[in-house]
């Protein structure tokens, strides 16, 4: 088809031939950012017999795509027709509307999509020579090519040189020794149960030990200098063991730690990804403990299966607060059901080899056992202890058993969760939902339907949330629409990306035709 140029364009990349590793790239890279385009630009036209959905755009251009879960093929209509748009053309049109739409430029966001797109091309072809981890649960933590569904640029990396980042991406199925450093312990702040980090390594009298992750260690070289030229710090090597990056990047599973169970660190990292520069900022380890502790409590009495992977505690320098702190974080071990294999959500939904969501030969009772895992813990915390949990699928881990049906889940981050009454119980209340049913649950139903075509996943989503006595639950079952996440407007107007801003969304939940029976498969 001929090529639109809606903009002109910042590389000539729609113009020239693809090869394989950049049309898979740009193909994966167009998926999240359309997305959000349909879910926060446009509006659904209706749809000719047989033919694709056609969208109408803030400026009145058309845009059609074929449609599914991971929308493609994106095309312009113009004058003489319908026109592909490749992965600049769409960033272009992308630019074009939000301006006019909100009457703000950004040149900051388009280059993040094209950097999102060249990281993920890069990506691509580091994996075509390393070897995936025989670990399945790293292996899922590291399956994530297209990462949040509803983000412009969800693998953007800052702009920096691939060979900057790429020795410490999970998408590369990398592993890496940590730097270790000795910090002079009247400059040492800590808070919380921190002996984990005194296991990994030894430093000198006078001084503690601080793991660092090596990338962080080099993007805040100029600021460390001082201290390491005046002793404060130390460089006392690499760690004698290595480690997995997770889907979140600056955090790390330790296997077999030199003493203990298996745990995780989590890290400062002054990169944007998707919404925010994740750097472990002051505010939020001060607030850590109180939260963690809030939330150990409420899943203590919520009790087994269900588990917190409990933020024990950080340490870090007094001089460089935030660039060098680490999160201590509970491992699975002590937490996991006994012959259970834990997998990251967001992994089930993007699809890995051996995916038991893909491969479940009764997909009505697996999703069941599913929402029987995932479902009563983030409702029962929030009913009795007034704990919000940031329950999506990044920050959720189901366990399954050794036929693949769940068994368990397993939450983390203590950073993302919100406390009542600090946080209104409306506020908390839309953010649970937004995190767990739009997020979550809405994107792991739409995957199971399509490796299961026939299943309807929504009325045992209903039954899930019928059975639990909340007083918003009746309200969140008739409600018209659900609350949706605006991460291209919010990114556009460079708002805080912990000031969600939502649209409403159909909501999935209402009119469900319970008559079927909770996940009967639509005859």
């Amino acid at each position: 088809m001929q090529r639109v140029d809606l903009l002109p364009p910042t590389t000539g990349a729609d113009a020239a031939p693809r090869d394989g590793v950049a049309a898979r790239a740009d193909a994966l890279a167009a998926v999240p950012l359309l997305n959000c385009l349909l879910r926060e630009l446009a509006e659904a036209l209706p749809a000719p017999p047989g033919g694709r959905t056609v969208h109408r755009l803030p400026s009145g251009r058309l845009l059609r795509v074929r449609d599914g879960r991971r929308p493609a093929e994106p095309e312009v209509r113009t004058a003489d027709g319908w026109h592909r748009v490749g992965h600049d053309g769409l960033v272009a049109l992308a630019a074009d509307e939000l301006l006019r739409h909100t009457g703000r430029a950004n040149p900051e966001l388009p280059a993040e999509m094209t950097d999102s797109r060249d990281a993920v091309a890069a990506l691509l072809a580091a994996r075509a020579r390393a070897t995936p981890p025989e670990d399945p649960y790293l292996r899922s933590e590291q399956s994530l090519l297209t990462g949040h569904t509803h983000h412009p640029a969800p693998k953007a990396r800052g702009g920096g040189p691939h060979a900057d980042w790429l020795p410490y991406a999970p998408e590369a199925h990398t592993r890496f020794p940590l730097a270790l450093l000795a910090v002079r312990a009247d400059t040492l702040v800590e808070e919380g149960d921190t002996a984990a980090l005194d296991a990994l390594g030894h430093a000198p009298p006078g001084y503690r030990l601080l793991p660092a992750h090596p990338w962080q260690l080099a993007l805040a070289a100029d600021a460390l200098a001082p201290a390491f030229a005046d002793g404060r710090l130390l460089r006392l090597g690499t760690s004698a063991f290595t480690v997995g990056p997770t889907a979140a990047i600056r955090t790390v599973h330790v296997p077999a730690p030199p003493a203990g169970d298996d745990l995780f660190l989590k890290f400062s990292l002054d990169v944007r990804i998707t919404n925010d520069v994740r750097r472990l900022w002051r505010h939020d380890l001060l607030a850590l403990r109180r939260t963690d502790t809030a939330v150990t409590e409420a899943f203590a009495a919520i009790g087994p299966p269900a588990a917190w992977l409990g933020d024990r505690g950080y340490r870090t320098a007094d001089f460089a607060f935030e660039e060098l702190a680490v999160v201590v974080r509970d491992g699975l071990r002590p937490h996991l059901t006994p012959g259970a294999t834990p997998l990251l959500a967001a992994a089930l939904v993007e699809g890995f080899p051996g995916s038991p969501l893909a491969r479940t030969a009764d997909p009505a009772a697996w999703w069941r056992a599913y929402l029987a895992v995932v479902v009563p813990p983030v409702l029962t915390a929030f009913a009795d202890d007034g704990v919000v949990l940031e329950a999506h699928l990044q920050n959720t881990l189901v366990a399954v058993d050794g036929s693949g049906t769940p068994v368990q889940a397993l939450f983390r981050d203590a950073e993302g969760v919100k406390l009542l009454p600090d946080t209104p119980r409306a506020a908390g209340w839309e953010r649970l939902v937004y995190c767990l049913v739009v997020n979550h649950l809405a994107e792991t139903a739409a995957a199971l339907a399509e490796h299961h075509p026939g299943l309807d996943p929504w009325p045992a989503v209903r039954a899930a949330f019928a059975r639990h006595d909340l007083p918003e639950i009746p309200a969140l079952l008739d409600a018209p629409t659900l609350p949706a996440k605006t991460n291209l407007l919010l990114r556009w107007t460079g708002a805080d990306g912990a000031a969600a801003r939502y649209r409403p969304l159909a909501n999935p939940l209402r009119g469900v035709g319970e008559a079927r029976g909770a996940g009967d498969r639509g005859r």
